[in-house]
């Protein structure tokens, strides 16, 4: 009787565990978008203020006007002078302020290279042996240092930026020589995902069938 009973727990606690197992991701995931959604709200409330009277009685009327307004700045980027205007404004601005140079030119810079198939884009994806011995990071490879080491001349080494997790736009710049990192086959969207995720997320090409 009494192993019967414990059976019987066992299968309602199995049961229970494998639904809450189920459910849990799509929760987290629910929740997580739920305050990102708040977050962002919160941070574009101002323009309710401004909308159209039309617009008020809209159900998150605000995201409409900024995905219109982020289409409208597309379009005339696209096809006239803003650009101009805006590199204007870098030139006798955000380039002129030291503290807001340093963190805008970052942030421009890293967001053209993760964007962009040029030179300038981090083309490769790599592991790196970092912090210490024995322990890796992925990076992304941009080139060949400029110019040599002292006392190591006859070896070439590598530029490779690490992002930090969770916020990719903050990381380590290092310089290694080719024996220090490893090509992995990860697009940089992948490794961005697993970066940001902590390690959770992985490319489903990865995932075991």
């Amino acid at each position: 009787m009494k192993q019967s009973y414990h059976k019987l727990l066992n299968e309602i606690k199995s049961i229970f565990l494998s639904g809450l197992f189920t459910i849990l991701p799509l929760t987290l995931t629910l929740i997580l978008f739920k305050a990102s959604f708040n977050l962002i709200r919160g941070w574009i409330s101002p323009i309710s203020r401004i909308e159209p009277k039309f617009l008020r009685n809209v159900a998150y009327s605000e995201f409409i006007l900024v995905i219109l307004f982020i289409f409208i700045i597309g379009i005339i980027l696209k096809f006239f002078v803003l650009k101009r205007l805006i590199h204007f404004i870098e030139e006798k601005f955000f380039y002129k302020v030291p503290l807001l140079r340093s963190v805008y030119s970052g942030i421009k810079q890293l967001v053209h290279a993760l964007t962009q198939q040029d030179q300038l884009s981090f083309n490769k994806v790599v592991l790196v042996e970092f912090p210490t011995p024995g322990t890796y990071s992925i990076g992304f490879l941009t080139g060949e240092f400029l110019s040599v080491i002292p006392s190591q001349e006859s070896i070439i080494h590598y530029n490779v930026f690490i992002p930090t997790t969770p916020n990719p736009t903050t990381g380590f710049f290092v310089i290694v020589p080719k024996e220090k990192f490893s090509e992995i086959d990860l697009s940089r969207q992948e490794a961005m995902a697993i970066i940001i995720s902590g390690g959770i997320i992985k490319p489903d090409r990865f995932n075991k069938v």
